[in-house]
């Protein structure tokens, strides 16, 4: 789950422990039981530093979260650097009674403020400004639009040009083709976004100029308006942005269902600390009332004027 942190939390990132495993577990190396066996095994270690008991770390309606963990990749949070620290020394100290062995060299560190030096046990960990996490690129500010995969988008367009020159191709069929195999590359998880007007308007351009070019109508020879090719090319369907709020409301609606859940708590619950008073970002549950009211209106501008 992704979601924004105060000023002045810390973040640090500890990635990919070196493991130390009887023979028996190497044959499941390339097994998807792997994530569920280092699963078990870092919540032991977590137990035994007592991460459950302590009470550093990001506190979220009541609740403290101190660690997120999936695999081999473990992030810990804090409010301080003496809390992350003793966090941090906690489970180095247990993963290696557990035969682990905690690689500094691939440990990162992320605050929300500058933070230049940082150690541990005498040796240095990197400061950085964004680190990747289950295949997303969290950042210090939370701002999403490096998650907006456009470049990558337009190279799979690319890729796919002898079947939108095809003339044995139905449109329909190349517009479905587009739709699984170009949209969701620049819309992967796009459920967590919080996107400005900025990033809306590339992200309806790149799905203008996909359609345009399944059409074979370019920008500049023919004066054709946006809402003529949406018309034409899907006409009950909806734009891409469109397709982006479906996907956040399914997955806002799959959180609400559960009964208790990390999700549904950072999604829901209050945080203490501050945020910055100049343009602060929107939290998703704001966000996703007027973008409803607003991709209604889109539709209502697009298919029926």
């Amino acid at each position: 789950m992704v979601f924004q942190l105060p000023m002045g939390f810390y973040v640090g990132f500890l990635n990919r422990f070196i493991q130390v495993l009887p023979r028996i577990l190497l044959c499941y190396v390339a097994c998807f039981y792997l994530p569920c066996s280092m699963e078990f095994l870092q919540l032991d270690v977590m137990r035994h530093a007592g991460l459950e008991e302590s009470k550093a770390g990001v506190k979220i309606a009541g609740r403290n979260i101190n660690n997120l963990r999936y695999a081999d990749d473990t992030t810990l949070m804090a409010e301080s650097e003496e809390e992350l620290r003793s966090l941090i020394t906690k489970v180095k100290e247990e993963s290696a009674k557990a035969g682990l062995q905690l690689n500094i060299k691939k440990t990162k560190i992320m605050a929300t403020t500058p933070i230049d030096n940082w150690q541990i046990e005498g040796e240095n960990v990197e400061a950085v400004t964004d680190f990747i996490f289950l295949g997303t690129k969290i950042t210090a500010d939370a701002d999403c639009s490096q998650e907006i995969r456009i470049l990558l988008g337009r190279r799979a367009m690319a890729n796919l040009d002898k079947i939108v020159k095809s003339r044995d191709i139905t449109l329909a069929m190349k517009a479905r083709i587009v739709k699984a195999m170009v949209f969701p590359i620049v819309t992967y998880g796009c459920e967590s976004w919080t996107i400005r007007k900025a990033e809306r308007r590339k992200i309806d351009a790149f799905g203008l100029w996909c359609w345009r070019k399944i059409l074979k109508v370019p920008w500049t020879l023919a004066r054709r308006s946006n809402q003529s090719i949406l018309q034409e090319i899907m006409p009950s369907g909806c734009s891409l942005e469109g397709r982006i709020l479906e996907a956040k409301l399914k997955y806002f609606g799959h959180i609400m269902r559960r009964q208790e859940s990390l999700e549904k708590t950072t999604m829901l619950g209050k945080m203490e600390g501050y945020r910055p008073s100049i343009s602060p970002l929107v939290s998703l549950s704001s966000f996703l009332p007027h973008s409803i009211l607003q991709n209604y209106r889109l539709q209502l501008k697009h298919f029926y004027v």
